[in-house]
């Protein structure tokens, strides 16, 4: 074979083998659910930091999924696990003893998203609106503009979601702290593309 004939030869192969390998680290089908977590060859990172704290995992998971503190700033988490406000915590009493609040709480506010590392928890920074009622994570800016074109019956009407503070009823990996939007799985739906 001619020099330049074995160049074009070796790079038409090595364009054929680049080709191949971004098929094998691409993302599984995104048209089938074969109930593969980690589809591709890898495992997605989290975008928010994992709960790492046994006792807020204990307290909290104990009623609703145990929240990233990565989804609020510090000053929603203070006023959330302000002593008062734990007695009625969005309608139940969540009461704790004081050593074991003040300890979630400190947590909380340390790893809150005003103070976290990753992208997704940075954009969660913004306060939600301060009225009389406790801040929650479905009022934030970053979490109205990523779910304002899923329709209410699709979550609220929906026996498999029921509210939008559910969300690992459709974020298969929320409570690995994973929000890829290519893992939504809406229960009696399907994925979900915006």
């Amino acid at each position: 074979m001619r020099p330049s004939k074995l160049k074009l030869t070796a790079l038409v192969a090595g364009l054929f083998s680049l080709s191949v390998a971004g098929l094998a680290f691409s993302d599984a089908d995104d048209d089938q659910d074969d109930g593969n977590d980690h589809p591709g060859w890898f495992a997605p990172r989290a975008d928010i930091a994992p709960v790492r704290n046994p006792g807020y995992q204990e307290e909290c998971s104990a009623c609703h999924m145990a929240y990233q503190p990565g989804l609020l700033p510090a000053q929603s988490w203070r006023r959330i696990m302000a002593a008062n406000a734990l007695l009625d915590h969005f309608g139940d009493d969540a009461s704790l003893p004081e050593g074991r609040r003040v300890e979630i709480a400190a947590w909380l506010e340390a790893n809150a998203a005003d103070r976290a590392e990753r992208s997704r928890s940075r954009a969660f920074a913004v306060a939600p609106g301060v009225g009389g009622s406790l801040p929650r994570i479905s009022t934030t800016r970053y979490f109205q503009r990523e779910h304002h074109e899923i329709p209410d019956r699709l979550v609220r009407g929906n026996p498999g979601v029921g509210s939008f503070s559910n969300c690992d009823a459709c974020h298969r990996g929320a409570l690995d702290g994973v929000y890829n939007e290519h893992r939504v799985l809406i229960p009696g739906v399907g994925r979900w593309e915006d």
